[in-house]
């Protein structure tokens, strides 16, 4: 798949000339990733094509709040303006759905992405840091851990709606549904949960312990790695002191509402 195959050299040659390691390890990574998403209802899929050939691709995750993501330019035609073109489309889409919210991850290092995604509107909210390591395998007292089912959507959705004013409820129901999803109980009650430890996958916790607990739990942490709010410094410190490291720094990028969060979160790439 044309694609899947830009995708994987796209980000493998942005990272390596900033000294970063790719985003995915092989081109069948990013034609699996590209796969999954073409045909997914929620998920608003374009190409961008130079003389009948494909010459890049964007993603717009539409729930509440939209996503953008990832978005990718063959390396021969970079700086033509087919970035811009991907991104004006997947706005403009997010426009016509009513979707007033739209949010990005991009890589702190890559200046171009920053400048275009500023251009277009975009402003940065939230300086991430991705952590990766081994398992940890660890337990918090007083938090249980366990497999979310699609009876705990309506409480999950509630506590995200605490956090950050919104509900991310299409892609918690995939999770569920892909049984990679986790919730951390505490008294008896959900006080957060994730959509997997890892790039794709988000988390909320109405404390930083729950978080802990998740992250503590997760059997890996797929892709590059998880991404942590730098800001958060007592999770920093923790993930630190557990043995992960940092990877490389993020940064979350929104436009139209924002409301900083009100309690713990992991994005993920998309937000």
């Amino acid at each position: 798949m044309a694609a899947g195959s830009i995708c994987h050299a796209a980000f493998k040659i942005i990272a390596e000339r900033h000294g970063f390691p790719p985003d995915f390890p092989d081109p069948d990574a990013a034609i699996g990733l590209v796969g999954q998403l073409i045909p997914r209802a929620d998920i608003y899929a374009v190409v961008a094509e130079i003389n009948g050939r494909v010459a890049g691709s964007n993603f717009l995750w539409e729930d509440e709040v939209a996503g953008v993501g990832p978005i990718t330019v063959d390396p021969a035609v970079q700086d033509a303006g087919v970035g811009r073109g991907l991104m004006q489309a997947v706005v403009e889409r997010a426009r016509a759905e009513s979707i007033a919210a739209v949010r990005l991850v991009q890589a702190a290092y890559h200046g171009r992405s920053l400048s275009l995604y500023t251009k277009l509107g975009f402003d940065a909210r939230e300086p991430l840091s991705v952590m990766q390591g081994r398992p940890l395998s660890l337990t918090v007292e007083g938090f249980t851990v366990r497999t979310m089912t699609a009876a705990d959507l309506e409480a999950a959705d509630d506590l995200c709606r605490r956090v950050h004013d919104h509900a991310r409820h299409a892609e918690l129901h995939a999770a569920i549904e892909q049984s990679v999803a986790s919730a951390v109980e505490r008294q008896g009650r959900i006080t957060g949960y994730t959509t997997g430890i890892g790039f794709f996958g988000h988390s909320v916790g109405e404390t930083t312990e729950d978080l802990q607990a998740l992250i503590g739990a997760a059997p890996l942490f797929p892709g590059p790695g998880f991404l942590v709010p730098t800001r958060d410094a007592l999770l920093m410190r923790w993930c630190l002191n557990h043995g992960l490291h940092i990877v490389q720094p993020m940064t979350l990028m929104t436009m139209g509402p924002y409301r900083e969060p009100r309690g713990a979160f992991l994005p993920s790439v998309l937000y």
